[in-house]
């Protein structure tokens, strides 16, 4: 949170940013110098957005930045400032286009994130005051994103299944909270058979993490985080390009682990249980196989069609167990199908919903708080697609329509219609540097729930 800190109590000491754009331009320039505005001009600044030009007093000591912005974006207005402007305080003017500064700020600090586990960083982000109770409000929310980002940066090597829980039970620890595993032949005992058919060829065993907090009478919500450490696609080996990035299979479990620790610091009023289940997806003698056919913990058969799908099928038990509790609410974080990504790009994680009432709610709530999802149907005729000549389903099928509708539909089976569920397919990665979203592990969608959960338990 280096990037954001407390306004002093005493004189500002710090340099003001003024927002302007083109239809502003001319009007801010009024405001200046008549050395500063030979100087906008010969640096050629035009207010573009993602630019910025700094302005000097008479005696050459800078006093001022002009930031060209897009007014409609404030989320990424401040983003690219952070690791661009010298090492300094600053602060935002009150003259400025931007209508949400608080919007403004936290774009502000995610453009600040560097991962520095394994290399320093060339230089410390410059600094961005705000008030008290704008930083109480945006450090939660910030230092979750880094940890989504942090979890997912990390190499398989160092975030494996044993890493990962590790990363829940010192969540537990924080927040006072409960959290039991059953790791490798123990998943068997307890029935949790697809996991462990997943994780078994591993080197490092799997297991199912599981976290439970707050109070039995409150409402019961259940999130669930695909902790697929590494896909190597098993027996259907993935190609070369396709195994890259696979370390951040487990981004899901990044979400959940995210906007369950961010449930907890904000003292929601429910009773939550979080669940990671932790595999590698690995290739060995013992490795699951195309055409096993395996008896879920819901008792429901499923044909191994392809060793690839195998994130729904750590999901499934995982959602079985879950809907044993009865709560009223699951939603399922997973880095499922690049069929999502097909139809909606990197950027939009796609929704399903077994209610509309359910799913408008929670794009309504990515809507307000800049982090946007994008509904996809439970289109309930496509079932055809993983019907088995030998199993109650399969996990996949010889056709590639409607990927990402298929594996969700894989998922509701799994999924009691008295109970809601949400369930998320995000890429959890950004492909390339843009202004507040650095290349690498992403948050995308933890925002909007936690806004759609406060809503929902607080009104």
């Amino acid at each position: 949170m280096s990037a954001l800190i407390e306004r002093p109590s005493g004189p500002r000491r710090s340099i003001a940013i003024e927002t302007t754009d083109a239809a502003h331009y001319a009007a801010t320039r009024k405001r200046l110098t008549a050395a500063q505005r030979r100087w906008l001009t010969d640096s050629g600044f035009a207010a573009a957005p993602d630019t910025f030009a700094l302005l000097a007093d008479d005696a050459g000591k800078l006093v001022r930045v002009l930031a060209g912005v897009d007014a409609r974006a404030p989320l990424t207005a401040l983003a690219a400032l952070p690791c661009a402007l010298p090492e300094a305080n600053y602060h935002l003017a009150d003259e400025g286009v931007l209508d949400d500064p608080l919007q403004a700020a936290l774009g502000w600090a995610l453009g600040a994130y560097q991962f520095g586990r394994y290399r320093q960083p060339k230089r410390a982000p410059a600094r961005l005051v705000v008030s008290s109770a704008d930083l109480a409000q945006l450090a939660p929310l910030v230092e979750a994103t880094a940890q989504v980002r942090d979890l997912v940066n990390t190499p398989t090597e160092d975030m494996g299944p044993a890493q990962l829980a590790d990363a829940v039970r010192q969540l537990g620890k924080t927040h006072r909270a409960k959290v039991r595993e059953w790791v490798g032949d123990d998943l068997l005992k307890a029935n949790f058979p697809t996991i462990h058919a997943v994780g078994r060829a591993g080197s490092r065993p799997p297991r199912l993490v599981e976290l439970t907090w707050g109070k039995a009478g409150d409402p019961s919500l259940v999130l669930i985080g695909k902790g697929v450490c590494f896909d190597t696609g098993g027996l259907n080996l993935k190609s070369g390009d396709g195994m890259r990035w696979m370390k951040k299979d487990m981004g899901g479990a990044a979400h959940a682990i995210a906007l369950a620790g961010l449930m907890m610091q904000a003292k929601l009023p429910v009773s939550l249980t979080l669940l990671i289940p932790a595999v590698e997806n690995s290739v060995a003698g013992n490795a699951m196989r195309p055409g096993d056919v395996i008896t879920t913990r819901a008792g429901i058969t499923v044909e191994v069609d392809n060793t690839d799908a195998e994130g729904r099928l750590v999901l499934c038990d995982a959602l079985a167990y879950a809907a044993e509790r009865q709560p009223q609410l699951i939603i399922d974080f997973a880095t499922l199908t690049g069929a999502a990504r097909v139809a909606l790009g990197p950027d939009l994680p796609a929704l399903f919903a077994n209610g509309d009432a359910l799913a408008e709610a929670a794009v309504a709530a990515g809507t307000q708080v800049g982090d946007p999802l994008w509904r996809l149907p439970l289109w309930r005729p496509y079932r055809r697609m993983l019907e088995s000549h030998v199993a109650d389903i399969a996990n996949a099928g010889p056709s590639r329509h409607a990927g990402a509708i298929t594996a969700a539909l894989y998922l509701e089976r799994f999924v009691p219609d008295t109970i809601e569920w949400l369930h998320l397919d995000t890429y959890a990665w950004n492909d390339s540097d843009r202004p507040g979203r650095p290349r690498g592990g992403e948050a995308m969608g933890v925002r909007a729930l936690f806004e759609f959960l406060q809503r929902r338990h607080r009104g």
